[in-house]
């Protein structure tokens, strides 16, 4: 009887514990699946403000964070002078060891899996505040992709300078936002991530 009662209870551990190793791998991969989501940094140079609404359509469609590069020294009008070849923007642009100061930081950037970063186009290219931006942090093996505002340029021109500004991380071909609709860069911004 006791016997009887031993394989009994025998019989029930292995069931269980069959049960319990078929069940727990299972939960496991299901657990790596949800973890396995993207944190997304959006990070956008605007002064005039037409970047900041492409950035805030990317963060709408990738939940992502939402960061925006703020001169130490604020651009003022007469800054953006494009006309008068001694503006500010015009002198920073033309000197390619220019580093303005940005004030603030990202918080524990070393969180962010993928990183848009925005900007408008002065003069064919990135601001210098941009290049200020990618070089103060480490960027190893993060994805960076660019996004920019453009009254006709494009972004071509600036991605030379990301990818040297960079180091260590791996930068998407980027894309000139200034046309697009709000539908448009939702669905560019969701690829990005993949």
């Amino acid at each position: 009887m006791i016997k009887k009662r031993n394989r009994q209870w025998m019989g029930l551990v292995l069931v269980f514990a069959l049960i319990a190793g078929l069940v727990l791998p299972a939960a496991s991969v299901n657990t790596a699946g949800k973890s396995g989501k993207k944190k997304v940094l959006v990070v956008y140079f605007s002064a005039t403000g037409t970047t900041k609404n492409a950035a805030k359509n990317i963060k709408k469609a990738t939940g992502g964070k939402l960061y925006q590069i703020k001169a130490e020294e604020p651009y003022t009008e007469e800054d953006l002078d494009y006309s008068n070849d001694n503006c500010r923007a015009n002198t920073e642009q033309n000197n390619e060891s220019t580093r303005p100061g940005i004030d603030g930081k990202v918080k524990n950037i070393r969180k962010y899996d993928v990183i848009f970063i925005g900007y408008p186009i002065w003069w064919g290219k990135e601001p210098m505040i941009i290049r200020t931006f990618l070089e103060s942090y480490n960027l190893e093996g993060k994805k960076i992709v660019p996004f920019c505002t453009s009254g006709g340029s494009g972004i071509s021109g600036s991605i030379n300078g990301i990818k040297e500004a960079a180091s260590g991380a791996t930068v998407a071909e980027g894309k000139d936002l200034t046309d697009l609709s709000a539908k448009n860069i939702k669905n560019w911004a969701k690829k990005n991530i993949k």
